[in-house]
């Protein structure tokens, strides 16, 4: 029954409910991150390369060719979806920079803690109490 109390405890520090909430957030941050790439960021850089919507871009491993991405999926054929990677990736790089962000203001806010001056060693001071009494 020890193990349970020890589990218990476990679950109930501070540290694994303030991880909790962070995954919590970071699900949903991630989702805003993601409608931001998908309906504000993509859409300019496809219209900048020719329209393209990467989204829609796949290989038919089959061999055959499909209109659309929808056709291909329905009928079941495999396929490498390269266009939905290349919105993920650059969905991962749009959240890496916006934490980044956030974690580089968070630490201009910090106040700085102020060291104390280091104290010099004992016989650093031995030495200067036998200097001042030199001089008397």
């Amino acid at each position: 029954m020890k193990i349970f109390s020890e589990f218990k405890k476990f679950l109930i520090q501070g540290n694994m409910v303030d991880m909790a909430i962070g995954f919590i957030f970071g699900g949903a941050f991630s989702t805003v991150i993601k409608s931001l790439v998908d309906n504000v960021v993509m859409p300019p850089v496809g219209m900048l390369l020719g329209k393209a919507d990467f989204s829609q871009l796949y290989i038919s491993l089959n061999g055959e060719n499909y209109a659309t991405l929808a056709e291909a999926v329905k009928s079941g054929a495999p396929l490498i979806k390269y266009g939905q990677f290349i919105n993920d990736i650059i969905s991962f790089l749009i959240l890496g920079f916006v934490v980044f962000m956030f974690i580089n203001a968070y630490n201009k806010l910090k106040t700085p803690v102020e060291e104390a001056p280091a104290q010099p060693e004992e016989n650093i001071l031995l030495l200067r109490e036998i200097r001042d009494s030199l001089k008397k």
